[in-house]
């Protein structure tokens, strides 16, 4: 059993080795938006982006993910040496997540000319976002993900995070070069999503080979997908609420630039969209330290560690918190002569924009080990709650400071749901976890069964979306 400063290292050194991908994947992104800005303009860099916007929420709300699942289960089953049982988990999740893939890229396509109008799009734009929805299947690459955790290869994982960045590095540069339009950006768009899709499964593939046990003919899980859930008890309902609250996590984010297209048009959408990618240097790492500790947490937790892992979950939030200070001080002392190197002079979107959104990012940052503490002790359907409440209850608020304060309004709409969410997940965890023994029931009893975990070698309960 690892003592719990040796969780947080294991934490940490997952969690460094995504963003160090993710650091390159950023600097990729700035230089692609810069010249990307350079050639749409505010107008068109917001169709653009609201043109991709619109496939990413409809891939989100339809998309089943079972990522977590295969986390939690798959660990389990590589603990106890069964591959077989670790695979028929990984096809029956994978077969979930192709075919409601299918189902979002048809969507898409089909309510494009319907919504496209209503948020500022030509003619020409509609007709291109209708291809454009096979960018849907970008996020359909979470069951594969959750295979390079469970075999602990974060080196790839962190490698994987380029793939996106530097296709539309290499096609935006061409179309910079060439004086490509709003047609040609939406290609490379397109070729990025599909290359990032590709390139996960096919890194999955590899893995899963050399997991296969050599000499094990009858673990190779060549059998039907149909005893999966007798397998793996509770499955579906912990894909089901994971799921729900994954996407509803993902829904403000994707769910405003939409809102702001629709009521303040293309321009703004696009002003508001430029800050965004201004904090992502903010929200990124909160989607990778949720991906880089919750193997940690859910082994724990199958250990009955809770006294490891509350603190565990403890000493990441304050670790987060701290190491936004710094980007926080620099948004506000820098704020606009950032948003004139991202976008050029034709960018004047309010530093106050930037500085509310980057406020949101850093509590977003703080929740993240929060949500996948109650993930991991079986309790989604909690952060399930506070996320119905946090992103829909108050999703008409945005409307509302829309209308009063303009653009600077979807700031404060941000900065509100990610306080209240963060505010709720910490009383939900601390509740829940007054309620366990003080100590961890493993060191209470040692003879007490318990999982053991294999060595580090094996990687079994190691530990990377985003958007």
């Amino acid at each position: 059993m690892s003592p719990p400063r040796s969780d947080l290292r294991r934490v940490l050194r997952n969690f460094g080795k995504l963003l160090s991908g993710k650091a390159l994947a950023g600097i990729l992104s700035l230089c692609t938006l810069m010249m990307i800005t350079r050639s749409l303009g505010a107008t068109g860099y917001g169709v653009l982006t609201l043109i991709s916007g619109y496939t990413v929420l409809v891939g989100d709300l339809i998309a089943l993910s079972g990522f977590h699942a295969v986390v939690r289960y798959g660990s389990e089953a590589r603990a106890q040496g069964d591959h077989g049982r670790l695979v028929r988990l990984l096809r029956f999740a994978a077969g979930l997540e192709l075919g409601f893939g299918a189902v979002a890229v048809a969507v898409a396509a089909t309510l494009a000319p319907l919504v496209g109008p209503r948020l500022g799009w030509s003619t020409v734009a509609v007709s291109l976002a209708v291809p454009f929805s096979l960018a849907a299947l970008a996020g359909v690459r979470a069951t594969p993900q959750g295979v390079l955790q469970i075999a602990g290869r974060f080196d790839l994982i962190a490698w994987h995070q380029s793939v996106q960045p530097l296709v539309r590095l290499c096609g935006s540069a061409l179309g910079w070069v060439l004086g490509w339009h709003l047609a040609g950006f939406l290609g490379v768009w397109l070729a990025a999503a599909l290359a990032e899709c590709a390139s996960m499964w096919l890194l999955a593939l590899w893995v899963l080979r050399r997991l296969r046990p050599e000499a094990d003919g009858a673990a190779r899980g060549r059998g039907a997908a149909g005893g999966v859930r007798g397998e793996n008890d509770g499955l579906l309902r912990f894909i089901m609420a994971a799921n729900v609250d994954q996407t509803l996590q993902d829904l403000a984010p994707n769910l405003t630039p939409l809102t702001v297209g629709w009521m303040l048009g293309p321009e703004a959408a696009g002003l508001f969209a430029l800050s965004q990618r201004a904090c992502n240097v903010l929200q990124q790492p909160a989607v990778l330290l949720g991906q880089a500790i919750f193997s940690t947490l859910a082994g724990q937790s199958a250990r009955s560690e809770w006294g490891s892992l509350g603190r565990l979950v403890r000493r990441s939030v304050l670790i987060a918190l701290a190491a936004s200070v710094p980007l926080l001080a620099v948004f506000g002392l820098f704020g606009r002569p950032i948003l004139h190197l991202l976008g050029g002079r034709g960018f004047s979107a309010k530093p106050e924009l930037l500085m509310l959104l980057a406020g949101s990012r850093v509590l977003k940052l703080g929740a993240k080990p929060l949500s996948a503490g109650l993930v991991a002790i079986g309790k989604p359907g909690r952060s399930v709650r506070i996320s119905v409440l946090t992103d829909l209850v108050l999703y008409p608020l945005l409307p509302l400071l829309l209308a009063l304060t303009g653009l600077v309004g979807a700031g404060w709409h941000s900065l509100i749901q990610d306080a209240g969410a963060f505010a709720l997940r910490a009383t939900s965890f601390r509740r829940w976890l007054r309620r366990m023994p003080p100590g961890d029931s493993a060191r209470q009893d040692p003879r007490a069964p318990c999982a053991e975990s294999p060595p580090d070698q094996a990687n079994v309960t190691e530990l990377r979306h985003i958007s």
